[in-house]
């Protein structure tokens, strides 16, 4: 490898453990504000934020261009799901111990997987099949039907995951046509409009300070967590640089100690392990298919 390789892998490595570090807060502060204000409210400070920081940072190099699509139509849904996919985990999360949301959202990319041949035309071997398999019944050992461990908003996030299984398959479509920069800027678009609409009949103000900071932080946090991941798939293949997507469990565990005093048990722990066990062994399958 040349050196300036060496250099891009190490700082795709620091964008990602930055993104495990900084999406984590975002939910943890969400997790904190949820059970004070509408979720609708939330949404709408995160959604502010997050457009807020893009247009800061790329208006002025990119212009009008910044929002020029050669496919309007799928950004728009694409940037609709994500909405849904976030309020669903909004929600959640009044409810739901942050590790626990994390893990079950990682199911996200076995979805993809599971989804790929229908919508994309991708074959999915039976390897990968039954590492789809698995990696579900991981995410039925975190939440245990039928047990009462969890609360029922629990399967809100497998919605959400599925939403946003569905953002990452409308993001390969629209990867040949426009650029991250775009792409990203549309993501938050219609959250942030459709989150206006309600806002003058749902606002409450921030009780205090600190509030007032982690309304701002909401959206600091969302648009620099996302702009280092997308930062990072630039910087590295997605092969190398996929399989540090699951720090964020680890980060989410942690914040679910210290902030909440949540302790993750035993069982969140081993289904958590088996959900990305599973991801780490599809994306390994696909690398060694395009070697191939």
């Amino acid at each position: 490898m040349h050196g300036s390789t060496n250099e891009n892998y190490a700082r795709a490595v620091l964008f990602m453990l930055l993104a495990a570090v900084l999406l984590p807060l975002l939910n943890a502060s969400i997790k904190h504000l949820v059970t004070l204000y509408p979720v609708a409210e939330l949404l709408w400070a995160r959604y502010a934020g997050h457009l807020a920081f893009m247009l800061l940072v790329f208006a002025p190099r990119y212009g009008r261009s910044l929002l020029a699509s050669s496919r309007p139509g799928l950004q728009l849904s694409r940037s609709l799901l994500f909405c849904g996919s976030t309020f669903l985990m909004f929600y959640a999360l009044g409810f739901v111990p942050l590790a626990t949301a994390a893990a079950i959202s990682f199911t996200a990319p076995l979805i993809v997987t599971a989804a790929s041949p229908f919508l994309l035309g991708e074959k999915v071997g039976l390897a990968r099949g039954v590492a789809v398999t698995v990696g579900f019944l991981g995410a039925l050992l975190v939440v245990r039907p039928g047990s009462g461990a969890l609360h029922w908003a629990a399967f809100l996030i497998f919605g959400s995951a599925t939403a946003s299984a569905c953002v990452q398959l409308l993001s390969r479509k629209l990867a040949g046509y426009d650029s991250p920069e775009t792409s990203n800027t549309y993501m938050v678009l219609a959250g942030f409009l459709l989150a206006t609409i309600p806002l003058p009949f749902i606002w409450q103000p921030p009780q205090g300070l600190w509030h007032a900071l982690l309304f701002v932080m909401l959206g600091v946090l969302g648009g620099l967590g996302h702009y280092y991941l997308v930062r990072a798939f630039e910087l590295a293949p997605a092969s190398f640089v996929s399989p540090f997507n699951y720090a964020q469990i680890l980060g989410a565990a942690l914040l679910s100690i210290i902030v909440f005093g949540q302790v993750p048990d035993l069982w969140t722990w081993v289904g958590a392990a088996i959900i990305a066990a599973s991801g780490l062994f599809i994306l390994l399958r696909e690398r060694t298919g395009r070697r191939r």
